[in-house]
């Protein structure tokens, strides 16, 4: 599972997604496309279209022929003048809006810290700065704000680290192509500071005199890092495999690690998701030792830092359990700066990108993820319990009990969702079982046994609640091979992704059933051979690749956020794009915002009245590592200084707040 070589870490991070460790027989996504279309469509003479087109969205397929029918006369609800796709060093905005940056790595976040300087960067600096790496953005309304959308909380996942931007003279340490010596320039000095950098941060923010800014020495300031403690709860709470030496009951632990993306409950507590946990921990287990499947199938050590050679709980020969306890959702209270944070293991544990939710009809709460790897399946939580506006301290135990699912594809469109439940199936002793603990901490295992679909990486998920359906963002999948395409498979080296619309049966989001479309192929329609299958009334600067995040606004309209738009590859840089999911402009995109090089697009979220739009940037500045001859981004030689372009500042991960020049909400 170790990163290709001389690559920066969030290119690491995509490989290793893509390094696929599932080794069941279970279908991929691309069997089940094609077995579908085999039986159903090729029945209707679709082989008269050709392989790539005859994998697009039956749906989007309609919507091109009527938009067709009707002069191209598809009419968007977005109503917005589109940015030009392209590179460059800064980012863009669509023309009468302002694009303002809130927040960098490195400004205050909690009182005592000091200015951002980074030849002075220390352990304690950083713990009150913001942190690297901005991810998933969540806003909670203050609940006495006079106006909810102008005032309120705003938390930040903090993914990872880029120590060659954010550190003078160090460069890539991790695997460097040729280096005999990896982590020769590291110290723990240097380690502390990527600790302290992780984590996540809460902001109160508030709209003043029509900008929005920080507000200093908030109540409700805080940083949680990678020492910061935690609760464990749920089912694996206590239990043998979560025990180590420095906690004996396997009930606290110290951080979570490369927080991706999340989600905003009901009752006001912010979720977020640990996915690449397995690149923190080095070291070997002992032959025979319990935990090797349970490490072997999350990758785990991947060693992409040396945080072991300085703190034994990342060695797994000296602690084998401590990384049984990362990868989990942790849930957050960020009204209560003092709280502790809490993992809770009944949702399962695995590389979770996202945990957003939805209220059901019924009252439960349902979460949907997916496991951000090539191969590896989509999960939702149905809570046991049900949500009670007047009560939320227990709306605060509701994540402890529910049902864990796994998603299959049937070929027919319909889909099931299998229960991850002690004692059922497969799930037994037979197969190293020997409780729900062993189920919900080896979640990919009991995946596989159950027969889930293997999919093309997915990443976020999302839940429209106008619609009740669900979204799955499909980053890629390069090692599907080619002896699988003919006319009713999907792309070969599925380099640009795709996304799903799931259909909850009787628009119950509790139910065992679903039905399934795609909704659109990525690329560039342009080029026959990668096989896109964007509405025609999408423009030359409206198509991507590789979706990632996404978000639903007030009014039930989809965003999407990308990562690994560069210019060998797609000519064009990450952004925002708002995507049509109904009507003759089903599958029509245009680009919104338009990050700096080297940038991926993160976090979109919206206030609750659509008048601001927080977006995260994240790591800019890395090397375009499409481009065999670029040569290595450092902190002396970044590829942009986005946003202070002053010599001798690396780039910095930042906020930036979209409003309307004019006042309103966006993009109507």
């Amino acid at each position: 599972m170790n990163p290709r070589p001389g690559l920066p870490r969030a290119i690491a991070f995509e490989n290793a997604e893509n390094n696929s460790v599932n080794g069941s027989d279970n279908g991929t996504m691309g069997d089940v496309i094609a077995e579908r279309l085999s039986r159903r469509d090729l029945a209707k003479g679709i082989l008269a279209v050709t392989a790539m087109t005859a994998t697009a969205a039956p749906l989007a397929l309609l919507a091109s022929d009527r938009a067709r029918s009707q002069g191209s006369s598809a009419t968007p609800s977005f109503n917005f003048a589109e940015v030009e796709s392209g590179v460059d060093d800064k980012h863009y905005v669509a023309e009468g809006y302002d694009a303002d940056v809130l927040i960098r790595w490195g400004d205050p976040v909690l009182p005592g810290a000091p200015p951002f300087d980074p030849h002075k960067l220390t352990r304690d600096g950083q713990a009150k700065q913001f942190g690297y790496n901005n991810d998933y953005l969540g806003y909670f309304p203050m609940p006495d704000a006079p106006n909810p959308s102008e005032h309120g909380l705003l938390c930040v996942n903090h993914e990872y680290t880029n120590e060659e931007l954010m550190f003078p003279g160090l460069g890539r340490q991790d695997a460097r192509r040729g280096s005999t010596t990896p982590f020769s320039k590291m110290t723990r000095d240097i380690a502390e500071i990527e600790m302290m950098a992780h984590g996540g941060s809460v902001l109160e923010v508030k709209k003043i005199a029509g900008k929005w800014a920080i507000v200093a020495e908030s109540k409700y300031a805080r940083r949680i890092t990678a020492e910061t403690e935690m609760r464990i709860s749920g089912p694996a709470a206590g239990h043998s495999r979560m025990k180590t030496s420095a906690d004996p009951a396997g009930g606290r632990v110290l951080g979570m690690l490369n927080n991706c993306a999340g989600g905003r409950t009901p009752w006001g507590t912010w979720l977020t998701c640990e996915e690449n946990i397995n690149g923190y921990f080095t070291g070997e287990l002992v032959a025979g030792h319990p935990e090797a499947r349970n490490h072997k199938r999350v990758g785990v050590p991947s060693r992409w830092y040396n945080w072991g050679d300085y703190f034994d709980r990342f060695d797994v020969s000296k602690e084998p359990n401590e990384a049984n306890r990362f990868g989990w959702v942790v849930e957050i209270d960020p009204f209560d700066s003092t709280s502790l944070p809490v993992k809770r293991t009944a949702l399962g544990r695995f590389k979770r990108e996202g945990a957003a939710g939805i209220l059901n009809k019924d009252g439960r709460y349902v979460i949907y993820s997916g496991d951000d790897q090539r191969f590896e399946y989509v999960y939702k939580f149905v809570t046991e319990g049900r949500f009670d506006p007047t009560n939320r301290e227990a709306n605060m135990r509701l994540l402890d009990a529910g049902v864990c699912y796994v998603a299959k594809y049937n070929a027919d469109g319909t889909g099931d969702w299998l229960p991850l439940i002690y004692g059922q199936g497969p799930l037994t002793e037979a197969n190293g079982f020997h409780s729900q603990a062993d189920i919900v901490i080896e979640a990919r295992t009991a995946a596989d046994l159950l027969g889930a679909t293997k999919m093309d990486r997915p990443e976020d998920i999302e839940a429209n609640p106008r619609t009740n359906k669900v979204y799955v963002m499909l980053t890629n999948n390069p090692a599907r091979k080619a002896e699988q395409v003919d006319a009713a498979n999907p792309r070969a080296e599925n380099r640009f992704g795709h996304i799903i619309e799931m259909i909850p049966e009787g628009d119950d989001h509790a139910a065992t059933k679903f039905r399934w479309e795609i909704l659109v192929k990525c690329g560039d329609p342009s080029i026959a051979s990668v096989g896109a299958t964007f509405n025609p009334n999408t423009s030359k600067h409206g198509w991507f690749g590789m979706p990632d995040n996404c978000a639903v606004d007030s009014t039930g309209r989809l965003w999407i956020s990308t990562d690994g738009n560069y210019p060998k590859r797609t000519g064009r840089s990450d952004g925002l794009w708002a995507m049509e999911t109904d009507g003759p402009a089903r599958a029509t995109s245009k680009l919104f915002f338009r990050c700096p090089h080297g940038a991926e697009m993160c976090g979109p979220e919206f206030t609750p009245d659509d008048t601001t739009l927080f977006l995260a940037v994240q790591h800019p500045g890395e090397t375009d590592e499409s481009d065999p001859s670029a040569e290595p981004a450092s902190f002396e030689n970044p590829v942009t200084r986005w946003p202070d372009f002053k010599e001798g500042v690396p780039p910095r991960p930042s906020i930036v707040v979209i409003t309307r020049k004019a006042g309103g909400k966006i993009a109507v």
